[in-house]
C-alpha cells in the first residue's frame, strides 16, 4: 500500500491518472484545463515523475514545434482499479456526505 501511496499519493497525481484513464492521450494543455487549480510547474512536476517511474508516457506528435501528449502505459492502466475505487469511496462517503461534515 505504501508503495502504490508514494506514487499517487501526491496531490493532482491521482486526477492526472484520472484524466488519463478516462480520456485517453491527453496534451499537457488539456491536463490543466481540467485540473482547475494546479500550477504549470506541479503539473509537469508529477507528469515527468509518472513517465520516469513508467506510468506514463510521453509521444511526440509533431515536430515543428515539439508537441506532446501524454498516455497511460500497460502499468498506468493498471491503477485504474485503484483509481475507481478511490472515486466510489469519495462518492459514498466524501466531504459532501452529511455524515462526514459536509453540507
Amino acid at each position: 500500500m505504501a508503495r502504490t501511496a508514494e506514487i499517487i499519493g501526491a496531490r493532482w497525481t491521482a486526477l492526472i491518472l484520472r484524466d488519463l484513464l478516462l480520456k485517453g492521450a491527453c496534451r499537457f494543455q488539456d491536463l490543466q484545463g481540467s485540473l482547475a487549480g494546479v500550477g504549470s510547474n506541479t503539473l509537469s512536476t508529477r507528469l515527468k515523475l509518472l513517465e520516469r517511474l513508467g506510468v506514463v508516457e510521453r509521444r511526440f506528435y509533431a515536430d515543428h514545434p515539439p508537441r506532446a501528449e501524454y498516455l497511460l502505459t500497460e502499468k498506468g492502466r493498471a491503477l485504474g482499479p485503484v483509481i475507481a475505487a478511490m472515486r466510489d469511496w469519495g462518492r459514498a462517503y466524501g466531504l459532501d456526505d452529511p455524515d462526514n461534515g459536509g453540507e
